[in-house]
């Protein structure tokens, strides 16, 4: 099914069917002591080199059980889980490298019971870095327990710098993160074809290059909101024959005489998110609770042309030679021999700051 449960500064919402049926009638109750044996909690916030811990998430658990779940940011860039239940406890630290900025942060806690296995992870997607440590023995939650928790803001302790808080009755992946809107329409050999119609084996137009073929397409349903929140690139700026709705962390190839000038190469690419100014591109509003983003992978991280403009197709670096972090991502069950290696991205990665540049000297 996927996410069940969102909480943030537009509201509460849960239903057990899911949120996308969530706007359809009367949200469904969980049922009395139903457990969810697998599942997600996601929190988005900032995290930052502060002095003092910060409580990110904090709520009790009610009977038949007692006990409670807190997620907290240390001094120093660690991130501590502690689950209780009945006197058990179960707990996590995960170390990162302390950083001056306060970067955009995604932490979620993954459990899947049966199989006694459990994951936290620390993904920073300005950074394109991904932390994992492992945990066993994890507990079943109460799905009262949860709806309370989101439906509910008295019952639940939050840093008032999070962005949203999310439940998701399975593990939800990490890692490279599509980001192309459903019906995009992207060249092919077959002519323009939706992106959530490309499939293993299709080939697509990539300039320069001519046809590639698609070695494995993903999709990912995620909450609309934070960092997931889609982003709005108009027309006719950057090529553009129509608007397209894109992730913010989806990268767009920039060239001209410009970015020779400001940074040396013949092309560049830059994330739709830092290319947000009100005109040209913006943060989309109003839409669902959630979003399915698409993406192909390509033999060498070629370039995609989607309406008129070049957008990068999904990086993956070398993940195929890290098991562990395969396994959490959204090419877990993609043959292993078959993902490609890419060394680095085709086309230097621009920072915000150079971002914000390039934008200035366009828009002079």
């Amino acid at each position: 099914m996927g996410w069940i449960g969102l909480a943030d500064g537009e509201g509460q919402r849960f239903d057990v069917r899911g949120l996308q049926a969530a706007g359809d009638s009367t949200p469904t109750q969980p049922p009395a002591n139903a457990l969810l044996p697998c599942g997600t909690i996601l929190v988005e916030t900032r995290l930052s080199p502060d002095v003092r811990p910060r409580a990110l998430l904090e709520f009790a658990y009610d009977q038949p059980f007692s006990g409670g779940f807190s997620l907290q940011a240390l001094p120093g860039g660690a991130v501590i889980l502690v689950d209780s239940q009945d006197g058990g406890v179960r707990h996590a630290t995960l170390r990162r490298d302390p950083d001056t900025r306060a970067d955009v942060a995604r932490i979620s806690y993954s459990w899947d019971a049966p199989r006694r296995y459990a994951r936290l992870v620390v993904e920073r997607p300005e950074a394109n870095s991904v932390s994992i440590v492992e945990m066993a023995e994890p507990t079943p939650m109460l799905l009262a327990d949860l709806c309370r928790m989101i439906r509910r803001e008295s019952t639940r302790n939050c840093d008032p710098g999070n962005s949203f808080v999310a439940v998701s009755d399975r593990m939800e992946p990490v890692g490279p993160m599509p980001g192309l809107a459903s019906r995009l329409p992207v060249d092919s050999a077959r002519g323009t074809c939706e992106a959530r119609r490309l499939r293993r084996g299709d080939t697509v137009k990539c300039p320069g290059e001519g046809l590639v073929p698609v070695l494995q397409p993903v999709r990912r349903t995620v909450p609309a909101r934070g960092s997931f929140r889609p982003v709005l690139l108009r027309a006719p700026y950057f090529g553009l024959s129509r608007d397209i709705l894109v992730a913010p962390q989806q990268r767009m190839v920039m060239c001209g005489a410009q970015v020779e000038y400001l940074f040396g190469h013949e092309a560049v690419l830059v994330a739709a998110g830092h290319l947000v100014n009100g005109v040209s591109a913006r943060r989309a509003t109003g839409g669902p609770d959630l979003i399915t983003y698409h993406q192909v992978v390509l033999p060498g991280h070629e370039t995609l042309t989607v309406a008129g403009c070049a957008l990068e197709s999904l990086y993956i670096g070398r993940l195929r030679r890290r098991r562990e972090d395969l396994a959490a991502s959204v090419l877990a069950g993609a043959p292993r021999p078959d993902l490609p290696e890419h060394p680095k991205p085709v086309w230097p990665v621009l920072k915000p700051f150079e971002a914000i540049t390039l934008a200035a000297h366009r828009a002079a």
